[in-house]
């Protein structure tokens, strides 16, 4: 929902992102220019019929990861254990970086090379070239290491299906939703140059044990268990209860 310029109040179910309500809140409030507030809307914990979720809704749910597994097999299973899959978004207003975390991404893959079996490496529409070319130019050759050119079929959903950790920039809310859904490590890099409802994002996902920092010092083989996020099947919960509170079904 973003910034909403009408009243929730109109809607009968409101699902979104918690971050996403955060500049509704009375903390996000104090973060906006006093002249803007008239406009973000409303400035109270939200009703029961505002539906809060962890992070972003997503298909990537146990039958799609279980159906991207065989899809895959053939290109993933024969890889050496563990596989880490490095997922590199891009830079927004509330997380900045350029080639200053490349360049801190690339000393701390090294450091943990010797702990991986195989690394693949993916960028989204949103990497800047720059960012791309350093992590292309230091990883290229290395045998461990296999970076998807972007012609093909896109890996992501395999690499979901098949990754054993993960090591994702904390730019990308969908990408780290989807990672944190398949229960297994996922290490966030560049955290800490998030700010807004970023910032709060990031801190929800470490206070449910989803994510560590990823410092370069960590053995990829090691492992630690979570709650899975759920967040797109209990969304849909909410909104099934909501017609059945109508008298309403969908078949399913």
């Amino acid at each position: 929902i973003q910034h909403p310029r009408s009243r929730l109040n109109r809607f009968d179910l409101v699902i979104t992102p918690q971050h996403d309500y955060y500049p509704l809140t009375p903390h996000g409030q104090r973060q906006i220019p006093w002249f803007l507030r008239r406009w973000i809307t409303p400035r109270r914990p939200p009703a029961r019929h505002v539906v809060l979720t962890v992070g972003a809704l997503h298909l990537a749910d146990s039958a799609a990861l279980r159906s991207a597994a065989s899809v895959w097999h053939d290109e993933l299973a024969p890889l050496a254990r563990p596989l880490l899959v490095v997922n590199i978004g891009g830079p927004t207003s509330s997380c900045q970086y350029g080639a200053d975390l490349a360049k801190q991404l690339i000393a701390m893959l090294q450091n943990v090379l010797w702990s991986c079996g195989s690394v693949r490496m993916s960028f989204s529409r949103r990497t800047p070239e720059k960012v791309s070319k350093i992590l292309l130019k230091e990883f290229s050759s290395n045998p461990k290491v296999y970076i998807w050119d972007g012609e093909g079929p896109n890996p992501h959903m395999g690499h979901l299906a098949w990754a054993d950790a993960f090591v994702i920039t904390a730019d990308s809310v969908s990408m780290l939703s989807e990672a944190c859904t398949t229960g297994k490590p996922v290490y966030v890099i560049g955290a800490e140059r998030c700010t807004w409802k970023f910032a709060d994002f990031q801190k929800s996902l470490r206070e449910r044990g989803a994510v560590r920092p990823f410092t370069g010092k960590e053995d990829i083989s090691e492992s630690w268990s979570y709650t899975r996020l759920n967040d797109t099947a209990e969304a849909a919960s909410q909104v099934m209860k909501a017609l059945a509170a109508r008298g309403w079904t969908i078949d399913t």
